[in-house]
């Protein structure tokens, strides 16, 4: 049986509101951050450093030794709103550390809207933001983007396949 192909266009973005290190009664006085709002989610990767071991004697190959595992950095992309919720989540990271680091998912939703993956993220900071590229010649948007580090991605099937 073929599965479906589940289309990339069809997602939401949540941020928790809390720092992953904070006790939940502090960790609920901080908002919540621009959840769902985004036209383009990148970096949903991982990487293993590998390195190459030559053993004496062994002519036909070289071992492949694994060294250290690293994530890749979650790029938001979204249209310039009037909400500050991104910008401020940046600055925290860079002034303060309460309210710095969040938690979060990327769902990946079915044609028919329900959910069917989700990648979650933990202890998330607000690495790099940029702002819009302005031109008086163009009618673009303006978009901005921010880059969250974090310390791994756990992926979870939310529908089983051959459900709507």
């Amino acid at each position: 049986m073929i599965e479906d192909v589940l289309p990339a266009f069809r997602f939401l973005v949540t941020l928790q509101p809390g720092d992953a290190y904070l006790p939940p009664a502090q960790a609920a006085l901080l908002p919540l951050v621009a959840s769902g709002e985004f036209m383009e989610v990148k970096g949903l990767g991982a990487d293993l450093e590998v390195t190459a071991y030559a053993e004496g004697g062994v002519n036909d190959h070289m071992h492949q030794l694994p060294v250290r595992h690293s994530w890749m950095r979650i790029s938001l992309r979204r249209g310039v709103v009037r909400d500050r919720g991104l910008w401020s989540w940046y600055v925290a990271g860079l002034t303060q550390s309460l309210g710095a680091r969040r938690d979060g998912s990327v769902i990946l939703l079915t044609a028919a809207g329900t959910p069917a993956m989700s990648w979650t993220f933990q202890a998330g900071l607000a690495a790099k933001w940029v702002g819009p590229e302005l031109n008086a010649m163009q009618g673009a948007v303006a978009v901005e983007s921010l880059e969250i580090a974090h310390q791994g991605l756990v992926s979870v099937l939310l529908s089983p396949p051959g459900t709507p």
